[in-house]
């Protein structure tokens, strides 16, 4: 099974907002609201689509609805690659 972490969702994160390196992702981020750091539903659902694809995972809507913070999206990520094995 594959773990998702903090650093990937910060890594897909960037790729669907075109950020670079240097933006508001560094540092601990893991218990900030997305809201906080920027990131509206639009961009959330950009990320949770990039991951899908490229984790074969399906991430419905209404599930990552509950994710208000990185920490928080990470725990469902691994939560519904765990119950897709």
């Amino acid at each position: 099974m594959t773990t998702f972490t903090l650093a990937d969702l910060v890594r897909y994160m960037r790729e669907a907002a075109g950020e670079d390196e240097t933006s508001v992702l560094d540092g601990d981020i893991s218990a900030t609201t997305f809201g906080d750091l920027g990131y509206d539903s639009l961009a959330l659902m950009e990320t949770t689509s990039r991951i899908e694809r490229e984790l074969g995972v399906s991430l419905p809507e209404e599930t990552m609805a509950t994710a208000e913070t990185p920490d928080q999206f990470v725990q469902v990520v691994n939560e519904q690659l765990s119950t897709s094995v």
